[in-house]
């Protein structure tokens, strides 16, 4: 009786698990993956500008206070203008050889400062009186992180709506009664580089007074979009 009664507690034990991994792996039925997108157009509203100094000398030592000095100036003319951000970019030196290149015969030197605003035409009037003592790296336009986030925001629910009104036309295509979602995923793309608009300020650099240049920055196209997958319940 013991023998028997310890063969049929095997075989049940061996039921159980054997049932285990079907329930795990219950089949799923009626399953569609759908793609939704939403995109806007969103005004390019911060300004970055890069301007650097660059000097040869055959000391290094008066070169590097050269450049420092033209810096320093350059920052505190910089700092009368408001809600301008500013910060240094990089700053190198390296050796100047002869012909041959087997001597040194100088050393050169590169600075940069870096500007950038929202007030396109308080930064486009400094950028103009800059230019008399510093050359254009670059102007560039691109979008400030709190519209991108308002915008991303917007086009979330946007995203999300036209996803489910998809999920609700593929439901009524196979004739069921409804659906419920398997998985969603949202994605944000679509937000540019900086827009380069750097010839239009090489006038500025080679006229004799301060020339304000006229700048438009035109618009990117974010998009948002939602992959996902839903189960239509039949009737």
């Amino acid at each position: 009786m013991q023998n028997l009664s310890r063969s049929a507690a095997l075989v049940m034990a061996a039921g159980l698990l054997t049932s285990l991994p079907a329930l795990a792996d219950e089949p799923r039925f009626n399953q569609v993956s759908l793609r939704a997108e939403v995109s806007q157009e969103v005004p390019r509203d911060l300004m970055l500008v890069t301007l650097y100094t660059e000097a040869q000398n055959t000391d290094p030592a008066k070169l590097a206070a050269e450049i420092t000095t033209t810096m320093n100036k350059a920052l505190e003319q910089a700092r009368q203008v408001k809600d301008i951000k500013l910060s240094q970019g990089s700053r190198n030196s390296y050796p100047v050889y002869e012909e041959k290149g087997r001597k040194i015969i100088g050393w050169r030197e590169r600075a940069e400062l870096r500007m950038e605003s929202s007030d396109f035409a308080a930064l486009s009037k400094l950028t103009g009186e800059m230019l008399q003592n510093l050359t254009l790296g670059g102007m560039d336009f691109t979008i400030a992180t709190p519209t991108r986030k308002a915008s991303e925001d917007a086009l979330l629910k946007e995203a999300v709506a036209a996803f489910k009104e998809r999920a609700q036309m593929a439901t009524e295509a196979l004739g069921g009664k409804g659906y419920k979602v398997v998985s969603l995923n949202l994605n944000s793309s679509g937000y540019p580089q900086p827009y380069v608009r750097a010839p239009m300020m090489m006038k500025a650099a080679m006229d004799t007074e301060a020339v304000t240049p006229q700048v438009e920055a035109g618009t990117s196209e974010v998009r948002v979009n939602v992959d996902g997958t839903i189960e239509v319940l039949m009737p």
